[in-house]
């Protein structure tokens, strides 16, 4: 299975795993699954760290890459054809962060591991 985590569920992942849901929880630990990252989820996390909004994920944000290595997390860059998806959406969710990233989840066709249920606006599949 490969799934994106939203950048609640990364963080929470990471920081505070037992947030998770237990379906979360058993695709993120499942090795045979590929779990990507979106780098909207690096911009949301540093914007909000310098912003002094998600101070728990201070130390997530300044090893960032070496965080997803260890975590066996992929990696996905925002492709020029993801950000005019992202921006063509007419659901009023205005996040562009969460635009961001689903549209990765429709061009890849893949779930995205989240609580938020705003992000069913944009047609996702979304699990939680």
């Amino acid at each position: 299975m490969r799934v994106l985590l939203d950048t609640h569920t990364l963080l929470w992942s990471v920081n505070h795993p037992a947030l998770l849901s237990g379906q979360a929880s058993e695709i993120i630990g499942d090795e045979r699954n590929v779990i990507f990252v979106s780098a909207a989820s690096a911009w949301e996390i540093s914007t909000k760290v310098r912003l002094g909004r998600l101070p728990g994920a201070v130390i997530i944000e300044r090893n960032f890459e070496a965080t997803m290595d260890l975590a066996g997390y992929t990696l996905v860059a925002i492709e020029g054809s993801v950000a005019i998806r992202a921006g063509r959406f007419t659901a009023a969710h205005r996040d562009p962060f969460d635009r961001i990233i689903a549209a990765q989840a429709l061009t890849f066709d893949i779930p995205i591991l989240s609580v938020d249920t705003k992000l069913d606006a944009f047609g996702i599949q979304r699990i939680w």
